[in-house]
C-alpha cells in the first residue's frame, strides 16, 4: 500500500486538491476490488484478517514496552527509543516528556492499527478492512500540512477522519473499561481540547486511566508548539512504570474487543 501511495504520488501531485482526490479514489478502487476478490477465494480469509489484527496489537505492546526497558537503562536509549514511534522532535526529551510520548503513541495507534481495522473489518469484510488501511497509510504518508501536500493529501486526511470516528470513541470505550475512573463526561471534555478530532478521545482516556497528564507543548521539526495538556490535572511526573501501566491496559482493552468479536462471530 505504500508502494502504491507513493506511486500515486509520483504520477498525480501537482500540488492540487482535485488530482489528491483522483489519486484516492483510484487507490481506493484498486485496493477494494482486491479485496472483493480475496474475499471470494477459498480459504480461510477473515482467520487471516483477524490473524493481523492480533498481530498488530503484540506489534503495537512490544514497541511501546521497549520504550519502557530503554528508559529504565538511561535516557538517552529512551529518547532514542521513542523516536521509533512518534513523529515529534526526541533529542531533547526529558524522562516525563519520553514517557507521555510512548503512552500518547500506544493510545492513538490502539485506536488506528488495532481497533479501526477490526470495526471496519466487522461493517464492510476484508474489502472493508483492506480500504481502511489504504486510507490510514496514504493520511501517514501524504495527509501533511506542508506545501506539497496541503491540497493533495486533503482528501486522504478528511477520509482518514471520517473513518476513524466511531473507532476512536470506541478504543476510548474501551480503555476506560479496563478501569473505570469517575464518570465518561470528562473524558469527553478532554478529548475536545487535543488537536486531532479523534486521537484525542482513546488519549483522554488512557490519561484518565492512569491518573497522568498527556499531550501538551512539544516540538516538531525544530519549532515548538503550544498543544493543550489532556487531562491537565493529572500526575505529569511520568517515568517507564507508567508506561508499562499503558502496556497493561492496552491488553485489557484488547481483550475487551476481542470479547466483544467473539459475541459478534456467534450472532
Amino acid at each position: 500500500m505504500g508502494r502504491a501511495v507513493a506511486w500515486a504520488d509520483r504520477t498525480f501531485n501537482d500540488r492540487t486538491r482535485l488530482k489528491g482526490v483522483l489519486a484516492l479514489l483510484i487507490l481506493l478502487a484498486g485496493t477494494i476490488a482486491l479485496g472483493l476478490v480475496l474475499a471470494a477465494l477459498p480459504g480461510s480469509i477473515a482467520e487471516v484478517a483477524v490473524g493481523a489484527v492480533l498481530l498488530a496489537q503484540r506489534s503495537l505492546a512490544d514497541h511501546v514496552q521497549a520504550v519502557a526497558r530503554a528508559l529504565r537503562l538511561s535516557l538517552p536509549e529512551g529518547r532514542h527509543a521513542v523516536s521509533m514511534i512518534v513523529g515529534r522532535d526526541t533529542a531533547t526529551l526529558d524522562e516525563p516528556a519520553v514517557a507521555r510520548a510512548a503512552i500518547e503513541s500506544a493510545a492513538e495507534n490502539f485506536s488506528d492499527g488495532v481497533v479501526a481495522p477490526a470495526f471496519w473489518f466487522a461493517v464492510a469484510g476484508l474489502p472493508g478492512l483492506l480500504a481502511y488501511k489504504l486510507v490510514n497509510t496514504a493520511d501517514s504518508m501524504i495527509g501533511h500540512r506542508t506545501p506539497r501536500y496541503e491540497q493533495f493529501g486533503w482528501a486522504a486526511a478528511r477520509l482518514d477522519d471520517v473513518l476513524n470516528l466511531i473507532p476512536a470513541r470506541l478504543s476510548a470505550l474501551l480503555i476506560w473499561l479496563t478501569r473505570p475512573r469517575g464518570a465518561w463526561g470528562p473524558i469527553i471534555a478532554d478529548a475536545r481540547l487535543h488537536r486531532s478530532p479523534n486521537a484525542g478521545w482513546p488519549e483522554a482516556a488512557m490519561a484518565r486511566v492512569l491518573g497522568v497528564a498527556l499531550a501538551g507543548p512539544r516540538s516538531y521539526h525544530g519549532e515548538m508548539r503550544d498543544f493543550p495538556w489532556v487531562h491537565p490535572q493529572g500526575r505529569r511526573i511520568l517515568g517507564a512504570p507508567e508506561i508499562e501501566a499503558a502496556v497493561r491496559t492496552l491488553w485489557g482493552a484488547w481483550a475487551i474487543l476481542l470479547a466483544l468479536a467473539v459475541i459478534w462471530a456467534v450472532l
